[in-house]
């Protein structure tokens, strides 16, 4: 099965959001959310991440992940990362409640494309507090794919997490998953990185994009949102509209895509000092905005 192949299955079984120029989205993925312990990437932007899904649930965004939120390689029970991140998966379960969370799953959280593992794991957990089981998300959906469709232009934007182009890390993901763990997992404590992980290989980054944007072609210049490679990328009007939200996992930032007004921008958070020497989380503009009409092939 080629990347092609599995693109196309992705896209022609991906569900169908409806959205307008009064839509607002804000897209991340990668966040690798761990159990605290020295190789969870996560834990050194945690509080960045955690400001900025506040800052959206408040400013009336829905929450689109792209894949990789949770770090199922390294960690065997999902029960471990939400002890260790708690207070953001309240957060996300706020964006459950009101209809606006959106999960879609990578290589790294591939066991929830099973429903049963989906409903055991996450839709109730444990609090000690009062030993009882309290709700968390109840019915939730995690997709392979979704396709944003404009409400009155019919404009398409194809969302997926981008393994499908990455052939080990899809077809092989539990070969994959098992060397992470046993290996790649005690090496990266002392500074070693998986070779294997298109983040962390250049080479392997230039072909996973190269085989998107051939399929991107294939399929009349579809915006696309992705992410797997951790490499923020925007494309400006005229160009192959491949898009890449980055991940959470930069040293002292985190990436994402946000989609408000009818346009698109490529934003970071980041800790910045201000003038008294005291310390803020700030939101950057890195590209855009642009208006999602002049991707818009009529």
């Amino acid at each position: 099965m080629s990347s092609n192949t599995r693109l196309n299955s992705a896209f022609e079984n991906s569900q169908t959001l409806l959205f307008d120029d009064s839509s607002k989205f804000i897209f991340f993925s990668d966040c690798h959310r761990g159990d605290n312990s020295f190789a969870d990437d996560f834990a050194n932007n945690r509080n960045i991440y955690f400001h900025a899904i506040r800052h959206y649930y408040k400013e009336g965004f829905q929450y689109c992940e792209l894949g990789d939120g949770d770090e199922l390689w390294e960690n065997i029970h999902f029960e471990d990362i939400f002890e260790a991140h708690k207070n953001v998966y309240q957060q996300l379960r706020e964006y459950h409640l009101n209809d606006r969370l959106h999960m879609i799953w990578g290589n790294h959280d591939m066991v929830y494309k099973d429903p049963d593992y989906v409903k055991k794991h996450l839709s109730s957990y444990f609090e000690p507090i009062d030993e009882s089981n309290k709700e968390l998300f109840k019915d939730i959906t995690y997709h392979e794919a979704l396709i944003l469709q404009h409400r009155d232009t019919g404009q398409q934007i194809f969302l997926v997490h981008g393994h499908q182009a990455d052939w080990w890390n899809y077809i092989f993901w539990r070969w994959a998953r098992f060397l992470v763990r046993v290996l790649w997992k005690p090496l990266q404590v002392w500074g070693i990185a998986d070779p294997t992980s298109p983040a962390k290989n250049y080479k392997e980054l230039i072909k996973v994009e190269r085989r998107i944007k051939k399929w991107i072609l294939n399929h009349h210049n579809l915006l696309t949102i992705v992410g797997h490679t951790h490499r923020p990328r925007f494309a400006q009007p005229g160009e192959i509209p491949f898009f890449n939200d980055g991940s959470c996992v930069h040293p002292r930032s985190i990436t994402g895509i946000e989609i408000s007004k009818g346009e698109i921008v490529l934003i970071k958070w980041q800790i910045a000092t201000k003038e008294d020497g005291t310390l803020q989380i700030v939101r950057v503009v890195l590209e855009g905005p642009r208006k999602l009409a002049d991707y818009h092939k009529n």
